[in-house]
């Protein structure tokens, strides 16, 4: 069977780095926060190139930590996209906020920025931008609606860590960034963990009071924060794993080329498409479309192939979300996506013999039908 990701094969590679690290920090036993944490900050905020990076128990609580930043909750709404990982929305809800969708560009999967001055009410207080799949949502009108609303724009890089917009990087561009450290992503940990990374001095000095019961001196507590603290284990092994991540996303980024190639006369593909602002687009996944996905991802799987559908039903089409009031149809683009995408194994150790064994069998698929 070719794994849609085998994280084994990775670890294999440096399990003596990481085994080190672990038995010294078993023995130093300090295992929240402390210089562990401060440095892959540092060395993170140094990767994309921010000015201040907070390390943060998980990518979900990245975001519900980056709404409370600008204190955002009942009566508020947010605008975001349907088409995405539930965290998105959930964290907007656990604010006690409305999540407020608009469509995608059916191209990048990205949201559609012509869509976000029709979604703008009063109540609006933030936008999530979305970067899907390891390619930067078109920030520039984004950025430039939000200014002229008066609202911060807040990313969702979780699947895009070292991905380019222009020069920028993913989670650099907006008033907030939030990464995830899920271990399926290219930068992963062993378990949950995420990161915000912000320009301004005062909001940073906020996520970090946030992170611990919005308290700065211990016991005092000037705001009502969480419990969302980046594990000392997480950020060792994190800290390791950012030394290899240029090499990882190249590799990547090789194999999606590989793909490209294999895939371009079958007429019935639609590829990943690198926008023209994108220069480092980071295949999280290696996403296609096709109109009869799920025959072909039955077909995958009996010849061995693993793949996933990112995502299978549109948060507006979710049951906990029915009393948004929203309807099959009422975001054509995503609803259409979530019917045709399809991942294939994009992750760095594959060899080459696995690549030309997906490559045949998706051909394959085609040629019998």
């Amino acid at each position: 069977m070719i794994k849609l990701i085998d994280l084994t094969r990775q670890y294999k590679l440096i399990q003596k780095e990481v085994e080190a690290e672990i038995s010294r920090l078993c023995e130093s036993q300090y295992f929240i926060l402390g210089p562990v944490v401060d440095s892959f900050e540092k060395e993170v905020a140094t990767y994309i190139n921010c000015t201040h990076a907070i390390g943060c128990a998980s990518g979900s609580d990245a975001l519900f930590l980056a709404l409370l930043a600008y204190g955002i909750g009942h009566g508020d709404e947010v605008i975001t996209t349907p088409f995405t990982f539930f965290a998105t929305a959930g964290a907007i809800s656990r604010t006690g906020a409305k999540p407020v969708f608009i469509d995608i560009d059916p191209v990048s999967f990205n949201m559609d920025p012509a869509l976000i001055k029709g979604a703008i009410t009063p109540r609006t207080k933030a936008i999530i931008a979305v970067h899907l799949y390891g390619q930067v949502a078109d920030m520039d009108p984004i950025i430039q609606i939000a200014n002229d609303a008066g609202i911060p724009v807040i990313e969702d890089a979780a699947q895009t860590i070292g991905s380019v917009y222009k020069g920028r990087s993913a989670g650099t561009i907006g008033q907030i960034g939030c990464f995830s450290f899920f271990p399926t992503k290219n930068l992963g940990g062993f378990g949950d963990g995420g990161l915000l990374s912000a320009e301004d001095p005062s909001l940073a000095k906020t996520l970090r009071m946030l992170r611990v019961h919005g308290s700065e001196k211990r016991y005092y507590h000037d705001l009502i924060g969480i419990n969302s603290r980046l594990d000392t284990l997480q950020a060792a092994v994190l800290r390791i794993k950012l030394r290899y991540l240029a090499e990882w996303t190249a590799t990547r980024q090789e194999n999606a080329a590989f793909y490209d190639t294999a895939f371009a006369g079958i007429s019935e593909i639609q590829s990943p498409v690198v926008m023209p602002y994108t220069t480092n687009h980071v295949y999280n996944q290696y996403v296609i479309r096709v109109q009869n996905r799920d025959a072909l991802r039955t077909y995958l799987l009996e010849k061995g192939v693993e793949t996933e559908v990112y995502y299978p039903v549109p948060l507006h089409l979710q049951n906990c979300y029915q009393d948004l009031g929203h309807k099959p149809g009422d975001f054509p683009e995503s609803e259409k996506a979530a019917a045709e995408v399809l991942a294939l194994p994009i992750y760095p150790e594959l060899t080459i013999e696995e690549k030309d064994a997906v490559v045949v069998a998706v051909k394959g698929f085609f040629k019998q039908a």
